[in-house]
């Protein structure tokens, strides 16, 4: 860059942060004046409130009272909020206020705008001239999707035309310019080299610095009811997923909230990582959870639904067990659509036979009968859904309750019951009974009272009027509490056995085939169904049954909705099933969905293909209403790292390294597992001392990452942290931890414990040992005490260099 312009540059910059400095003074104390009224108000509410319900119209005056001054706190309250805001944006934009500039000349106008861009926006004194405009704004939407020469954007008004002159991109640390590029590119590459060779964070960073054109379009979109996003191993897709919720946030402001987005995470950790991309650019996070939370909260305590992260234990590690084979058949089969159809059919079945239920007892005696159920439900018409005949007897089950409760007042139990009432119970009966007379003081003298009672019932035989209210009121009373937990029992639908409709579907493979119209069963279904239902009987539920058992569930009590979300964001979303996509579509049918995966990280038995033309997903909402961005250049690895394992995936070679050079990856091939373990603690020693504070040791499960973590620790690894499913919160340091919990993290280097075929030999293992090595950003080590991995053996020697001890 010539002297002259950077001098122009960093005096504009000056003059922009001076304003910004005596506009986030002149804030300060209108922040804290308003803050300090409302905490005023707040603690002074009632005193400024007279409380008069003498008369209607006084009542009424109170009422109007009491709103008016919840309103003017509101408003003081919303006010304090707004100004805050902005002040916190301000602060947030004097370290670097801006990161781009385009010069930008509209047809027909015959002076150039220059347009510069930052995280937010800060506008002039005169309330007109942007000196820097939101990256989320559609005029800056040029600086991602465009090079100088011809250029437009969109506004709600319409498309704007015209010649984009300039394009520089800024580097600006403390009110200082450190780098300065006049790109031709979309971001040049002087900006991404220097983004990208900085260390990995213990929590994602935002990128609308370096927001590529593909990416932008992710973003930007506001048309698609499903989006999906088919991304490379490092190819920001996750990160343009919270971009995209920021601009989403920031362009329907006036109509859509935070707590209106949800995101589908992978794990608990990641939410952790994740967390701090939102409050950067200065919004509310959006509501996060993950699948298996969902579920767990749905199914409550009734089922233990089995932990994804233990069912890829199981299929990692116990190959050869008795019934393994028929397990993986059995998930393959229940997380599919074919499965789902034989579900809906099995509820068109139940709506003519089938239905079962569970008798109502009390005190060891059936009050109303399972068969007496099913005879009231299939009375009903059979034109009405299986939900709607449930809910009316529900209504038929409360009424029966209802009658049974008056006649069972007089069942000899209740006298036992009566006689063995204490003193508080019946102070409680008869503060009940004398509810609006202030006649005794019931805590204290009730008991003596009740003696009075009792001798005036004895000497006047022809008065036993408050005697036998009394007595009448304590049977209801004993009753109603018997009664109680039985009528809410039947408001949450606990009269259904669905745990025994479920389970019959797994009793034969005639009667399911009856029951679904299913043609097509897997070979070893006799085994599947015995695997089923003897979970069934401890109370659990494997997790490729969890969604299904929801699903018969809420064909039968009633679909389970959430019409408030706009918005629904799945991470990893080729590790959830035909079956989970079709669940939450239902949940949130007012939403559009945006699905981020990469299917060469796919090492789940229940896997999505996104970007296949015959995609479950693409059919979801139907072609014209999908759209399917694919991102295959990868930014998080070097060069290096990413020729070696873009090789490992068969069409990997589509995978498009950035222009970051680095190391080769490093096979170190040792005599055994002590020398190994010296091995890698000396590795992890030297990658500290160049300065390297993030570091992951990664392994195939959570079983050999205790193993690894209690080894290493033995050769001088106290400092080492093991992350298992638990693990809530991601920090920087070295680390143990399964591949599974590695996914969407980054890690300055990674050492891959154990590359032999023994770890990663079967092809389903593939995916794996891809997934593993893609989470490295600068180094990558690989280790085997024997041979290698045929995925690493099939290699072009070029692409690694190989240590030994």
């Amino acid at each position: 860059m010539k002297s002259k312009d950077w001098q122009e540059e960093q005096g504009r910059l000056e003059r922009v942060r001076n304003k910004l400095q005596a506009r986030i003074t002149e804030l300060e104390p209108e922040v804290t004046g308003l803050r300090d009224q409302a905490t005023d108000m707040r603690k002074r509410f009632w005193e400024d409130v007279t409380i008069n319900t003498s008369t209607d119209e006084d009542f009424e005056e109170t009422f109007h009272n009491i709103n008016q001054q919840s309103a003017v706190l509101a408003e003081r309250e919303r006010g304090h909020k707004l100004l805050t805001q902005q002040w916190k944006n301000l602060k947030r934009l004097l370290p670097s206020p801006y990161f781009g500039r385009i010069d930008f000349q509209e047809n027909g106008s015959d002076p150039m705008e220059q347009i510069y861009i930052g995280v937010s926006s800060f506008v002039d004194r005169d309330g007109l001239s942007f000196l820097i405009y939101d990256w989320r704004t559609p005029i800056a939407s040029m600086y991602y999707d465009y090079s100088p020469g011809r250029a437009s954007y969109v506004t709600p008004a319409g498309g704007i035309e015209g010649t984009m002159e300039l394009k520089r991109q800024f580097q600006i640390q403390n009110g200082q310019i450190r780098n300065m590029f006049d790109a031709s590119e979309t971001i040049g590459d002087e900006l991404l080299q220097q983004v990208l060779g900085t260390g990995a964070d213990s929590q994602m960073k935002t990128i609308v610095a370096t927001i590529q054109k593909e990416q932008n379009a992710i973003i930007r979109n506001d048309k698609s009811r499903m989006l999906i996003v088919q991304g490379a191993a490092g190819s920001g897709k996750t990160s343009a997923a919270l971009q995209r919720v920021a601009y989403l946030l920031y362009r329907h402001r006036q109509t859509i909230k935070a707590d209106q987005i949800v995101l589908f995470s992978p794990n608990p950790m990641f939410t952790s990582y994740i967390s701090t991309v939102l409050p950067e650019l200065g919004e509310e996070n959006m509501q996060q959870t993950t699948f298996q939370e969902y579920i767990d909260y749905w199914l409550g305590s009734s089922l233990r639904p089995e932990d994804p992260f233990d069912g890829i234990e199981y299929v990692l590690t116990a190959q050869g067990t008795p019934g393994y084979e028929a397990r993986l058949q059995g998930i393959q089969y229940k997380t599919s659509e074919a499965f789902l159809q034989a579900l809906q059919n099995y509820g068109t079945w139940l709506g003519r036979e089938g239905m079962r239920f569970k008798g109502i007892r009390i005190r060891d005696r059936i009050l109303i009968t399972a068969k007496q159920m099913r005879e009231k439900f299939y009375s009903y018409d059979r034109s009405l859904p299986l939900f709607n005949r449930v809910v009316l007897l529900q209504e038929w089950l409360l009424n029966e309750l209802a009658a049974l409760e008056r006649m069972e007042r007089e069942a000899p139990w209740v006298q036992e019951e009566l006689n063995y009432l204490d003193s508080d119970q019946y102070a409680e009966v008869f503060g009940t009974l004398h509810r609006d007379r202030e006649v005794f003081d019931l805590a204290e003298h009730y008991a003596a009272v009740r003696e009075k009672v009792i001798k005036k019932r004895r000497e006047d035989e022809g008065d036993f009027d408050f005697a036998q209210k009394e007595e009448d009121l304590l049977r209801r009373t004993i009753v109603k509490d018997i009664f109680k937990p039985l009528r809410k029992r039947v408001r949450k639908f606990s009269f259904v056995d669905f745990k025994g409709i479920y389970g019959q579907l797994f009793d034969d493979e005639a009667a399911y085939r009856e029951k679904t119209n299913e043609a097509v069963l897997p070979s070893l279904w006799p085994e599947i169904c015995r695997q089923t239902k003897e979970t069934l009987t401890r109370n659990e539920l494997f997790h490729e049954d969890a969604t299904p058992y929801l699903y018969v569930k809420e064909l039968i009590e009633g679909v389970r909705t959430n019409t408030e979300i706009q918005y629904v964001f799945v991470d990893e979303g080729q590790d959830y099933s035909a079956f989970q996509y079709e669940y939450l579509k239902k949940l949130f049918p007012r939403a559009r969905m945006t699905v981020l995966g990469d299917f060469g990280q796919a090492i789940f038995m229940q896997s999505t293909s996104l970007d296949a033309p015959d995609s479950p997903l693409v059919r979801l909402y139907g072609e014209a209403e999908t759209r399917l961005i694919r991102l295959v250049r990868s930014y998080r690895s070097t060069r290096e790292i990413v020729e070696f394992t873009r090789l490992m995936l068969p069409g990997g070679e589509e995978i498009a390294p950035f222009e970051r050079g680095g190391q080769k990856p490093q096979l170190v091939g040792l005599d055994g597992g002590e020398e190994r373990d010296a091995q890698i603690m000396a590795n992890i020693a030297a990658l500290r001392a160049e300065g390297f504070h993030s570091i992951a040791v990664i392994t195939k499960t959570a079983a050999e990452s205790r193993e690894a973590y209690e080894s290493l620790r033995a050769h001088g690894g106290e400092a080492l942290q093991l992350i298992t499913k638990e693990t809530q919160n991601f920090e920087k340091g070295a680390m143990v931890i399964p591949v599974y919990l590695a996914k969407g993290v980054e890690f300055d280097a990674v050492l891959i414990y154990d590359a032999s075929p023994a770890a990663y030999g079967r092809d389903n293992e593939r995916k794996l040992l891809y997934t593993a090595c893609t989470r490295a950003m600068h180094r990558l080590y690989l280790y085997s005490t024997g041979d290698w991995s045929p995925f690493v053996g099939a290699l072009p020697p070029n692409l690694y260099e190989k240590a030994s001890n």
